[in-house]
């Protein structure tokens, strides 16, 4: 399976925006309003996985399980709370300020990942009860993602002037980017040489279909 490393190596500059570390202004049309989650485009979707969702999207596609989360991730707030927990922020007067967001919006979304595990909800003052939110193991998982999203930020959006964020890897002592190596060999896995294929936890029931046999070239 692939897993992500940091490697210290100069990005591609190229004009344009910023990468999701940098302190950019929030998405156009996002500041103060929830935007609707994504409607499952399948006119047939027969829903069979937790809360009514079905774990693999559409008929069994190999990104499904993820696909399926989207209207948790697919918000951009979402990714950017992250962020902001990453930076060391946990209390919810130092998100609001931070990112400018609207605070019904902020209390959906910290509301949101606690219920899906990526945060948790602490106490820090009882008169009146306040709390903190901090990382789950759940949470600090999503490290590689947001590191990837930066890395691709970096090198097709950002302006001339460099990254708005570099980060260091203190272990080795350089300033790295996150790139997805296989974790057998140790090389890069990108599109041209990676191959999706059946797991064990493939359902059944889609296994056994010709197209997805022949899909994944079973």
């Amino acid at each position: 399976m692939g897993v992500a490393r940091a490697v210290p190596r100069a990005p591609k500059r190229t004009r344009g925006g910023r990468g999701i570390a940098g302190r950019s202004p929030a998405p156009s049309g996002a500041r103060g309003t929830a935007r609707p989650a994504p409607t499952h485009p399948h006119p047939t979707h027969n829903p069979t996985g937790p809360k009514g969702q079905s774990p693999w999207g559409w008929d069994g596609h190999p990104l499904g399980w993820c696909l399926g989360r989207l209207p948790l991730l697919g918000d951009w707030w979402t990714p950017l709370v992250l962020r902001e927990a990453f930076y060391g922020v946990r209390r919810f007067d130092a998100f609001q300020q931070s990112l400018g967001i609207a605070r019904n919006t902020l209390a959906e979304r910290l509301r949101r990942l606690v219920d899906e595990g990526l945060l948790e909800k602490q106490p820090y003052q009882s008169e009146p009860v306040r709390h903190e939110y901090l990382l789950t193991a759940k949470g600090r998982d999503f490290f590689g993602v947001l590191m990837a999203m930066n890395a691709w930020g970096d090198r097709w959006l950002a302006g001339e002037e460099g990254a708005p964020i570099v980060f260091r890897h203190e272990r080795c002592g350089h300033q790295g980017l996150a790139e997805v190596v296989c974790s057998s060999c140790g090389e890069a896995m990108t599109a041209e040489d990676t191959r999706p294929r059946l797991g064990p936890g493939y359902p059944a029931r889609l296994a056994e279909r010709a197209e997805v046999r022949e899909r994944f070239g079973e």
